[in-house]
């Protein structure tokens, strides 16, 4: 096992889930690259989360409110043995967006989350489905006004735009105003059932409802086909089009390999690496448009492999990548709803996004703003040296011999982490910190406060927020 392989298995945690301790990327890579991609790859082998203490810490009052189910996502994501669900679900909240400053409702925005783990490495027109019937995501893009005779377009619109084809592909539109305007009637009908009274057990789940009385039963013409179409006719021609294997290939090749402009520039901007996208889409096509067979091509790509840190960190790949580093986060305890909190405070306030749009990622992840964020949370959490991830470092350093060069200190901290470059000026900037002296006594309590240090001047870097 060499260096260069914990770094690509230490590449292929943070893409895929959120990153691992050394000791986790020193297994893996022993295992083997391959059988590691399939076991991420099969999240259902794994076994759950172990939610009850967490639960019971929480209450069902809490999750009533937005902070409560975003610290309890937090959690899922710094602890789940299933990495790349959450990180699925994570991909597939930031498209197909549903916001609680409209909704008010997060208990069921995360009935919409628990399908993308159950179903976000499945069939997309299956997952299409799922979205579709989801009482939070109808109410969010007012499916539920939308009736027979006065037809509401948003959710057809957005559909379309944002969530499965794009407006354009390779200078061309992919639709007419006339495909949104089939696709809005023939979702006619699907709506959102009453929710039972809150009391005494807090709000209950909202449930979908089609009411056939208020669906428009006629002919429509939709993307060159046409019939009485119902909502689930639309998704089955949505599926079949080229331009949604290159939607869907592009955003998981932005989301897992390297940034792409954003997608509104996506009609008149080709893809930075059209042979990789050419590849997605035809194991779109291929295997009856499953998310998982797409991701076992991306994954075992050169294009992938050759991709570390070409991608600026999201709030929540920083939160959560520091916390498992960091180690201290495995049960429930006071302040937990921190987590979330902090992912707020660096812009991506999770179950909220700030338009249908979702986020702008990459470097518009960061500023001035942001970015003091980031260096204040990741360096105090860095610092904790009691904390459990902290401490394996301090310890597996120091076996390394009684003393240790600082130049090693600084290499071995860049090792821990998951292997990160850093720019020669950085670098001796860092190494300037030990001055006085060539090597540090690995038995003295100084050589702790020095790791702790150390990584707190690594995680301040501009190359930490990069993954």
């Amino acid at each position: 096992m060499s260096n260069n392989d914990v770094a690509l298995m230490a590449h292929l945690m943070r893409r895929a889930g959120f990153g691992a301790s050394y000791e986790e990327l020193a297994q893996r890579a022993t295992k083997g690259y391959e059988a590691t991609l399939e076991e991420l790859l099969h999240p259902e082998d794994q076994p759950e989360l172990n939610m009850d203490v967490m639960q019971r810490y929480m209450g069902w009052r809490d999750m009533g409110y937005l902070a409560g189910n975003q610290g309890y996502w937090a959690y899922r994501m710094v602890n789940s043995p299933r990495q790349l669900e959450e990180k699925i679900c994570l991909f597939w909240h930031g498209i197909f967006c549903v916001g609680d400053s409209k909704c008010m409702a997060p208990h069921n925005i995360l009935v919409q989350l628990d399908k993308f783990r159950a179903s976000g490495l499945g069939k997309f027109d299956q997952l299409l489905l799922d979205v579709a019937t989801n009482p939070a995501m109808l109410y969010y893009l007012d499916n539920q006004l939308s009736h027979k005779d006065a037809v509401n377009e948003n959710w057809g619109r957005e559909l379309l735009e944002l969530f499965t084809m794009g407006v354009g592909m390779d200078g061309h539109p992919n639709y007419t105003e006339n495909d949104v305007k089939a696709c809005a009637q023939a979702f006619t009908g699907w709506t959102v059932a009453n929710g039972i009274p809150r009391y005494p057990y807090g709000r209950y789940h909202n449930q979908f409802l089609y009411n056939h009385f208020d669906h428009i039963e006629e002919e429509k013409t939709f993307l060159g086909e046409t019939g009485n179409f119902n909502g689930q006719d639309i998704i089955t021609i949505i599926a079949k089009q080229p331009a949604t294997a290159r939607f869907i290939a592009r955003h998981l090749y932005d989301f897992f390999v390297a940034d792409e402009p954003q997608v509104p520039a996506w009609e008149s901007t080709p893809p930075q690496d059209p042979e990789l996208i050419k590849a997605l889409e035809e194991e779109y096509f291929r295997s009856g448009y499953e998310i998982r067979a797409m991701l076992r091509v991306l994954f075992n790509s050169d294009s992938f492999k050759n991709a570390q840190f070409a991608k600026v960190k999201s709030p929540a790949e920083v939160v959560c990548g520091t916390l498992r580093l960091v180690g201290d986060f495995a049960q429930p305890k006071p302040r937990m709803y921190d987590a979330g909190l902090e992912i707020r405070y660096m812009g991506q306030d999770l179950l909220n996004p700030p338009t249908v749009e979702g986020w702008h990622t990459g470097r518009e992840w960061i500023d001035s703003g942001t970015l003091v964020e980031r260096v204040n949370f990741t360096a105090g959490e860095m610092g904790r040296v009691e904390a459990p991830g902290i401490q394996a470092i301090i310890n597996r350093l120091g076996a390394e011999g009684p003393t240790v060069p600082a130049e090693r200190l600084v290499e071995g901290c860049l090792e821990m982490l998951g292997g990160y470059g850093l720019m020669e000026d950085t670098r001796t900037l860092l190494l300037s910190q030990f001055q006085t002296a060539s090597a540090l006594d690995t038995g003295t309590e100084e050589f702790a406060h020095s790791i702790g240090q150390m990584l707190q001047l690594i995680v301040s870097t501009q190359e930490y927020q990069f993954t």
